[in-house]
């Protein structure tokens, strides 16, 4: 792995935490992802699943964690299967855990060779009434593969079909939602690692260069830093490529005059970033850019106040709609009548402002937390307006990443990432 080992003990306690909230006499098992085939001998980088990465710090493929907290056999309670390694594998793959890197990386004691996992779970299950399965309850999953995970869940339930059965997921869901100190410190080095590659572009941009120049470059700087890459697939949006949402071709040239929206960020050691900013591919702002950029700040900086203990994002979204209101107003895209007139399930401001301001963020972009339950804090937000006007060329978003306080504002991630329209200017010149 490219980044530097994390500290064991954020593992040791995510797994007592999530233990501390098993029924008795339970096993709960968490399976690493496949490496995904491409086609030939071909296949795609492999992405540790991120709850047994959470709880373990594996970023292995062929591990699978088990924990049974109350088990007779104390030395049963966690353990961790890995693959077997050898000489050829380090050869020809590179190197991979053993079992003493095993116990270093995530302060398990048990460490068995994954060919051991079945004699092993068979004395477990003897123990057990409940197996915990780990299922896929994301708001935004919509998954068509069979995953690893799911099929060893078929083959776990076949064989033990005497046992209860839990669900993992929304225990994690609860956990994996409220960020560990530990945690703060990984996402504040992906968003200082974005705040790199953001600088360097804005001393690349010019009119006449590509959408996918800029993103070698972006990619440049992450991969220096010790980053993967890109936390997600990267929006590098000039003129009205912006105005489509997911716009990923990044195929276009950049004309002077054009503003570029990017939707780009790093991950580091899993745990990912995720900023939104708009610059002027010459280096300064029309009078019109400005005013809108300036309204879709504004509309960042007073959500982001919004963003308190006890707030309910579903609320939320209807106070930061308010707001947008006001300012689409201000900038004669919407009157009054639009106002009265609007349908509350779609109010007018969706015609210029149509998608979400905030998600959880963390080891997912869109990351685990139940959006009914109210904010806590340490829970991480982004914060993500925008306005697209497609008949005027160009659409704008702005987005940081902030943690939830105890009291007060939040703690802003990207605080250090340029964001105000003169400032852009000043660097770009």
């Amino acid at each position: 792995m490219k980044y530097n080992p994390i500290n064991s003990e954020l593992f040791i306690k995510n797994r007592k935490n999530f233990m501390a909230q098993m029924k008795p006499k339970s096993i709960a098992i968490f399976n690493s992802n496949d490496i995904y085939p491409i086609s030939a001998d071909s296949t795609m980088p492999f992405e540790q699943h991120r709850d047994i990465f959470y709880l373990s710090g594996v970023d292995q493929e062929e591990s699978v964690l088990m924990l049974f907290p109350d088990c007779p056999n104390e030395d049963l309670r966690e353990v961790l299967f890995v693959r077997e390694t050898n000489e050829h594998i380090a050869v020809w793959e590179g190197e991979k855990l053993t079992k003493e890197a095993a116990t270093k990386t995530s302060g398990i004691q048990t460490i068995f060779w994954l060919q051991d996992l079945e004699k092993t779970l068979f004395e477990m299950s003897t123990y057990a009434d409940t197996f915990y399965i780990n299922t896929n309850e994301h708001y935004r999953a919509s998954v068509e593969t069979e995953t690893r995970e799911d099929r060893f869940t078929k083959w776990l339930l076949a064989k033990y079909p005497a046992h209860s059965v839990a669900k993992s997921n929304p225990i994690l869901q609860d956990l994996r939602a409220v960020k560990d100190g530990i945690e703060l410190e990984l996402m504040q080095h992906a968003c200082n690692i974005t705040e790199k590659g953001f600088r360097r572009i804005l001393n690349f941009v010019k009119p006449g260069v590509w959408e996918y120049e800029i993103e070698a470059e972006l990619l440049h700087e992450f991969v220096r830093n010790r980053s993967k890459g890109f936390a997600y697939t990267p929006i590098i949006a000039s003129g009205n490529n912006a105005n489509v949402l997911h716009y990923i071709e990044n195929n276009q040239q950049c004309k002077s005059g054009d503003l570029i929206l990017f939707d780009i960020a790093a991950e580091y050691a899993n745990y990912k970033s995720d900023l939104s900013r708009t610059i002027p591919v010459s280096g300064k702002f029309s009078k019109r850019q400005k005013e809108v950029y300036n309204a879709v700040n504004y509309v960042k900086n007073e959500a982001t106040k919004l963003l308190v203990p006890g707030t309910i994002w579903k609320d939320y979204h209807v106070e930061v709609g308010k707001i947008m209101t006001s300012e689409l107003l201000k900038l004669g895209l919407l009157d009054k009548a639009d106002v009265q007139n609007e349908d509350p399930k779609w109010p007018a401001y969706k015609k210029y402002f149509m998608h979400g301001t905030s998600h959880h963020i963390g080891l997912d972009t869109h990351d685990y937390g139940l959006l009914h339950k109210p904010m806590t804090a340490n829970m991480v937000f982004t914060v993500e307006p925008g306005i697209y006007i497609p008949e005027e060329g160009f659409g704008i978003r702005l987005e940081d990443d902030v943690v939830i306080q105890e009291k007060g504002e939040p703690f802003n991630l990207m605080r250090n990432i340029p964001i105000e329209a003169d400032e852009i200017e000043d660097l770009m010149n």
